[in-house]
């Protein structure tokens, strides 16, 4: 009985995770976006640089993020960033994985782009589950970092 309360909860607060994606080309964007919404999340927002991303950051527990951006390569520090001053679950999806390979404190892990759809739910999936402290299969595409970053 106490099993099916605490699935419950966890299944209430996983579909009330709010997802930001800091992406700079506006059509990867809007894929990943319908792709979250289709799994009946919602879109924080969208950001293309650092500024916005910080100005979103309030809104959003989970963040999927790019290492270029149209303010340059700051994506790792907006992810180190998003992660330890507002607790944000940060996943990284990049051309450019080799440039977050060491990983970067607070964040989950990285996606080798192009991500297709199913990658992206089992991703946001992952991130819920890590988050709300229940279970999920890491998805084989996610590189996870080893959390003593």
């Amino acid at each position: 009985m106490l099993t099916n309360v605490t699935r419950r909860r966890l299944a209430t607060e996983a579909m009330n995770q709010r997802v930001m994606i800091v992406e700079d080309e506006f059509l990867i964007a809007l894929d990943v976006a319908e792709t979250i919404e289709s799994m009946g999340l919602k879109v924080a927002g969208f950001a293309n640089a650092r500024k916005h991303a910080l100005a979103l950051a309030a809104y959003a527990d989970i963040a999927l993020v790019d290492v270029n951006l149209s303010d340059g390569r700051t994506g790792p520090e907006i992810g180190r960033e998003l992660a330890e001053q507002y607790g944000i679950t940060v996943v990284f999806m990049t051309g450019n994985p080799d440039d977050v390979e060491a990983g970067i404190k607070g964040s989950l892990g990285v996606l080798t782009k192009p991500v297709m759809p199913d990658v992206v739910e089992k991703t946001i999936d992952y991130a819920v589950a890590n988050r709300l402290g229940g279970m999920a299969v890491v998805p084989r595409e996610l590189k996870v970092f080893s959390q003593n970053h």
